[in-house]
């Protein structure tokens, strides 16, 4: 009897233990599905950590960027600021942005580009400070001319236009700048007409304001490389 009831206890109890192994085997895939989407959220994370790490990291380089270029603009603006202290302290030329400005009044009678008496002054007082200037960043000086939006007068045969007048104004001030010293290869013109008022052309007082001569320290272009020889035309060769 003994030996029956252990018998019929052997697969009770092998019954038992299979059953523990289904439990166990129908529950591993669960957590085996819930630690690969763990992993997969962690990487995630971290992904996007990366991402946002390097973003900031490009703000902090734009910003730094920008901060050393409005330093360097500061300091060549105090710069150019301290070389033409006398020339500014007379109020016939003045300085905002990096450019000098002259009123047209100063250098130029009205609708013509012969240069006054009183502008050649200005130009002379303005060279050796911009010399000193320009040698010692290597930069180039770009003067341009500048008029307001009135037609040229009727029976002024030197002129087109605007564009024209503002074209001579700016070479009379170049011509000018170089008899007084200024390095030929240091200055160049150009012609702006009535386009980029500093003022409203509906009055006179900014019609005066939009005749001037603006010079601007511009930096030096960069040396092309030189190019070789061009090949002989197929005529040419032997």
């Amino acid at each position: 009897m003994i030996a029956g009831l252990d018998d019929r206890a052997t697969p009770a109890s092998e019954q038992l233990d299979a059953g523990d192994g289904d439990g166990v085997e129908s529950t591993a895939p669960v957590w085996a599905v819930f630690g690969d989407l763990m992993a997969g959220l962690v990487g995630a994370f971290v992904l996007v950590l990366i991402g946002v790490l390097l973003v900031q990291m490009d703000l902090v380089s734009s910003l730094q960027t920008e901060v050393a270029k409005r330093q360097q603009e500061e300091q060549r603006r105090m710069a150019l600021e301290k070389a033409l202290a006398i020339p500014l302290q007379s109020g016939r030329v003045t300085l905002a942005n990096g450019r000098i400005g002259i009123s047209g009044s100063v250098l130029f009678s009205l609708n013509s580009a012969e240069l006054r008496p009183e502008g050649r002054q200005v130009l002379q007082s303005l060279v050796p400070p911009l010399q000193v200037y320009l040698g010692e960043r290597d930069e180039m000086l770009m003067v341009s001319g500048f008029t307001d939006d009135r037609p040229i007068q009727q029976g002024n045969l030197r002129f087109a236009d605007n564009l024209e007048l503002s074209a001579q104004r700016a070479l009379t001030v170049t011509r000018a700048l170089i008899e007084e010293g200024m390095p030929p290869q240091r200055v160049f013109s150009a012609a702006f007409g009535a386009e980029q008022p500093v003022a409203s052309n509906a009055d006179e007082a900014g019609r005066a304001l939009n005749r001037r001569v603006e010079m601007a320290p511009v930096p030096r272009a960069a040396p092309q490389p030189a190019s070789g020889p061009l090949p002989a035309p197929a005529s040419a060769r032997p």
